[in-house]
């Protein structure tokens, strides 16, 4: 047996696409804007406050890894 697909819904921010998250409509664009400047920040002050490359790296990878965790929950709770 087929398995049936979800209808997308328009009023649906984000639409699940292999274990990751699209947007559906301006709203979930919009949502990405702070999302990419505080990624931006992040590498800005990463590089510009810290004194050698490994704690630039060790300031930078949890703030991604934390965003991306935020933004996925973001998305699927909107989806």
């Amino acid at each position: 047996m087929a398995k049936k697909r979800k209808k997308t819904n328009k009023n649906n921010w984000f639409i699940r696409v292999r274990g990751s998250y699209l947007p559906n409509n301006y709203l979930g664009w919009l949502t990405y804007v702070p999302y990419l400047a505080y990624l931006l920040f992040s590498l800005w002050a990463g590089y510009k406050y810290t004194n050698s490359l490994s704690m630039a790296v060790l300031y930078i990878v949890p703030n991604f890894v934390a965003a991306g965790v935020i933004m996925s929950y973001i998305a699927s709770k909107k989806s």
